[in-house]
């Protein structure tokens, strides 16, 4: 009678207090190049990993997505991508750098070369940690004192979530992703209706999607405000982890299976919350405002503040609307686009790529966009298939992997007033550069606005 993370809840536990707070064994620790603080804090304190072996580094967020040649890379990156080089050779981890053939986002290489696996609890440097929950873990972002505790120990207290289902029933319909399925979550629980929680995900639209989707869903968790987003580990999960580099061989493999089928929620299991939302009732979605729960179906109008009954969320919305440079009753798809960015731990994996690539195919992009996929393999399976010259002959810039546009700290930023269909996860002001307005949908939507020059419902174009 137990859910999918009580089981990996219980199983990790060292200690207890009388106030309900757990000391929970790591099994991972995860860093990248903007945890430059934490590994200043182990130097002072002369402290080293406890096991090496479990702690990764991946350079993303600061590194270039063009003129990466060492003559050419902006010194203050080069810097950055060096001082995590030096800082994870003195700690004895494994880098993930920029010259390396596994490079990029920590949220999509992990799962990529296995180190993420069902049952495990990680601790990472970032709030999407949560995105590697979709192959049936515990992970979850700390800031700079707990990872600083983390490495040393491969501990951490925690007081203990509380637990939401949240279950998708039915079959999506054309052209509906995760990214639509997650935005229509946080649309409907809202930003905070996860706080305290972990969001486990279910149903027959979970069952259905790939386990890339699931990572879309279970990565944008954390915009619901819970502490991570989980997935219980199926045959899908199993193919999926089956053959990576750091996955279990021979023997080891054989306990691990057998251990990971036994994680899925029981039937029985209760929850503190049940969400129910029906496939039929979902359709692309985009964000009209500067929160992941400022989202409608692209088929939909910008929502009347006056409407909200509350002052303080009025006051929200019309702040919103005042920064995103919309009105009340607005036409989503009237609204004009000026670039289009598809990237970030979100949505670039080769799936995502794919699906941009099928709607860019034969088509011009009428604005500037750019692809930047999650990592090094992915950029090259994607070179194999031909993406890349799909999206250079449509005239969307095909780029080196990395956090990019998303973060908007490695040169690649917005400027004022321009208005961005984004893939990435957060669309809060400022957050792809000063005065940029972003908003939020799905790969194929994105493509389909650089196509079109405006947000565009992506089942017009691809029926």
């Amino acid at each position: 009678m137990n859910t999918l993370f009580d089981k990996i809840w219980e199983s990790h536990i060292v200690d207890s207090d009388d106030d309900d707070n757990h000391l929970i064994y790591l099994d991972r620790v995860l860093v990248h190049d903007l945890s430059f603080h934490v590994f200043n804090h182990l130097r002072a304190a002369g402290r080293r990993a406890r096991n090496p072996n479990m702690v990764f580094s991946f350079a993303d967020h600061f590194v270039p997505t063009v003129d990466r040649e060492p003559d050419v890379i902006r010194p203050e990156m080069q810097e950055m991508v060096d001082l995590l080089a030096k800082n994870s050779a003195e700690l004895g981890i494994r880098s993930f750098g920029l010259s390396d053939p596994d490079q990029g986002i920590l949220h999509v290489v992990g799962p990529e070369q296995g180190i993420t696996l069902p049952g495990l609890v990680i601790a990472g440097a970032d709030s999407h940690t949560s995105t590697h929950g979709a192959l049936g873990c515990f992970a979850f972002g700390a800031g700079v004192t707990d990872i600083t505790h983390a490495i040393t120990t491969q501990t951490l207290w925690r007081p203990r979530p509380g637990n939401i289902r949240v279950t998708v029933s039915g079959k999506l319909g054309f052209s509906v992703t995760g990214k639509d399925v997650v935005l229509k979550i946080i649309e409907t629980i809202g930003a905070a209706g996860g706080t305290g929680h972990v969001i486990e995900y279910a149903g027959e639209a979970i069952e259905n999607m790939s386990i890339e989707e699931r990572m879309t869903v279970c990565n944008m968790s954390i915009e619901a405000g819970a502490r991570a987003g989980l997935v219980s580990p199926d045959d899908k999960t199993i193919d999926y982890v089956r053959g990576r580099p750091s996955a279990p061989t021979g023997k080891d493999w054989d306990m691990a299976e057998a251990h990971w089928r036994s994680l899925a929620t029981d039937s029985d299991a209760s929850f503190d919350r049940e969400v129910t939302l029906h496939a039929d009732d979902i359709a692309p979605m985009v964000t009209w405002g500067t929160s992941p729960e400022d989202a409608v179906a692209v088929t939909d109008t910008v929502p009347n503040p006056q409407d909200e009954a509350d002052q303080n969320r009025r006051a929200k919305l019309e702040r919103s609307l005042d920064y995103i440079g919309l009105s009340a009753g607005d036409r989503l798809t009237d609204v004009a686009i000026d670039h289009v960015f598809i990237g970030s731990c979100t949505n670039s994996r080769i799936e995502d790529l794919r699906a941009a690539a099928a709607v860019a195919k034969g088509r011009t992009a009428k604005v500037p966009a750019m692809i930047v996929p999650g990592s090094v393999p992915i950029q090259k399976q994607a070179e194999r298939e031909g993406l890349d010259r799909i999206f250079t002959e449509a005239g969307f810039q095909w780029r080196e992997p990395g956090c990019s546009m998303c973060v908007a700290i490695n040169g690649d930023m917005l400027e004022p007033g321009i208005r961005c269909a984004s893939t990435s996860n957060r669309n809060f002001e400022g957050r792809q550069g000063k005065g940029a307005r972003t908003h939020l949908m799905s790969p194929a939507m994105a493509a389909a606005a650089a196509v079109s020059g405006r947000i565009t419902d992506v089942r017009e174009l691809m029926r």
